[in-house]
């Protein structure tokens, strides 16, 4: 069926969207911070690492230079001891020493390739150059002929080996100078390291602050959602106008969620001094927008019965008018309207697809016929149907939120469970609605996922009835199908 243009506009606000993306921006921003911490922490590490490297291979360096230098030494006291004593084993003592200057000479030459000291590598040059220079003008004439004079040859060893400490003096100098531009540059990586941190997480810090002040003004205007929704529903239920002969009893138990409050109706109207019109209903959807569209169904129905007391007609011309009204195909309406004669206990009702209706007849509970589909699907005819009631029983009217209670498992209590417990409830209609709203909240272990409604209408025979004029007549045949 088309729906025309109406009324009322009910705009759908996407609010477990909403929550979820929450949820999923505030994971984002401690994964995000989480991981700058993590990545600096690595970054850090792995600087103090490369840098301790660089300094071990500079040490390494500068303890091989010093080693050279030693050797050296030994060397020019190996040959001064032959040359005095001509003692062969000072020969052996030379030429192992020189082996070993060889081993110094080529991991110093491999540490400054390394570290790219090329002037350093051309000063290490020059060592060996005077080295090999010393040991082929100066060393090697005294090892073979010791009376020479050896005054001369001292005098060029001496201009060799200062040669030689210059060139080491400027390698360590070098090295030195690397070392203190490792550090430095070690430093500053570091201190960039912890720089970006600490501006990635004040960025995410500020994102967090603005983030939980969205969230703040979300959950804000929820729960002012909620509240106005409460409000709007304990304004629109019924305050259970007296009928002559009944005793009225109702509850209500609100999901546990503010995002499941749904639009549950219900109301007792005294049509006349005899009868009484008697409804239940249940929005499709949830928040303001249906606890809104309780006002339109509880005074529109008023209404119509007030011009047609047919439980049939009722629900057939609120059909008509809720799709007009309502701007929103999607909207759907289950219903339930009775109209009762207190004088005669005959009970006329239709069901508009609200299968949780019930009479308790002393201890049997008898479920009351769907009589049509749901309201705003289709226009349809609703069958009225007739109960005759007898003194002490009871009509028990509820929301699907009662059948649709879920225990720990997951499994809904469905008609026959609400049955179950109509019948064990207590015979006074507050006592039985309350015990019904309890008996499915604690089912659902204090989370509720909808809202349940609950009305109880607890019949007495009249003791005698008025003998004058058509107030004596069955209402079905005056007031209860009259037109206004």
């Amino acid at each position: 069926m088309r729906r025309e243009r109406g009324m009322i506009r009910l705009p759908r606000l996407p609010v477990p969207l909403i929550r979820s993306a929450g949820t999923l921006t505030a994971a984002t921003i401690l994964l995000f911070a989480l991981a700058i911490s993590i990545a600096v922490a690595f970054n850090t590490r792995k600087a103090v690492n490369a840098s301790f490297d660089e300094q071990m291979k500079i040490q390494q360096g500068q303890l091989a230079l010093e080693r050279m230098l030693k050797i050296q030494l030994d060397e020019e006291n190996y040959i001064r001891a032959y040359v005095i004593t001509h003692d062969p084993s000072y020969i052996d003592s030379y030429r192992a020493t020189s082996e070993n200057f060889d081993a110094e000479r080529r991991q110093l030459g491999q540490i400054l390739n390394q570290e790219n000291l090329s002037d350093a590598r051309a000063a290490l040059m020059d060592y060996d150059v005077a080295h090999h220079l010393w040991q082929t003008q100066v060393a090697d004439p005294l090892l073979h002929h010791p009376s020479l004079a050896a005054r001369e040859l001292d005098k060029r060893g001496k201009i060799l080996i200062d040669t030689q400490s210059e060139a080491a003096r400027f390698i360590e100098a070098r090295m030195d100078a690397k070392n203190r531009e490792v550090l430095a540059t070690t430093q500053e990586r570091i201190n960039q390291s912890l720089y970006f941190g600490m501006i990635a997480l004040t960025i995410f810090g500020l994102l967090a602050i603005l983030f939980y002040g969205w969230r703040y003004a979300v959950n804000t205007a929820l729960e002012e959602e909620r509240l106005t929704t409460q409000t709007l529903q304990r304004a629109f239920r019924s305050e259970h106008v007296p009928l002559p002969n009944c005793q009225i009893g109702s509850a209500y138990g609100a999901a546990s969620s503010h995002l499941a409050v749904g639009g549950d109706v219900f109301d007792v109207h005294r049509l006349s001094d005899r009868l009484g019109l008697v409804l239940i209903a249940d929005v499709s959807g949830k928040g303001v927008d249906a606890a809104v569209l309780t006002a339109f169904i509880k005074f529109t129905i008023r209404g119509i019965a007030l011009r047609r007391r047919d439980p049939g007609f009722i629900l057939q011309e609120f059909n008509r008018a809720f799709p007009r009204t309502v701007e929103n195909p999607y909207l759907f309406v289950s219903m339930f309207v009775g109209i009762l004669d207190t004088w005669t206990l005959r009970f006329d009702y239709a069901s508009a697809g609200h299968d949780i209706a019930f009479i308790r007849r002393a201890s049997q509970v008898e479920q009351l016929a769907v009589t049509g589909p749901v309201l705003g699907v289709m226009e349809e005819p609703f069958d009225v149907r007739t109960a005759y009631l007898e003194d002490g029983d009871m009509i028990v009217l509820s929301t699907d939120g009662l059948t649709e209670s879920r225990d720990g498992s997951g499994r809904f209590l469905e008609v026959s469970g609400a049955m179950e417990w109509i019948r064990n409830a207590p015979s006074d209609p507050t006592l039985l609605a309350a015990r019904l709203i309890e008996s499915a909240r604690a089912r659902s272990g204090n989370r509720m996922r909808d809202d349940v409604a609950v009305l109880a209408i607890r019949v007495a025979r009249p003791s005698a009835l008025p003998l004058d004029g058509a107030d004596a007549k069955p209402a079905s045949e005056t007031e209860a199908r009259a037109d206004a």
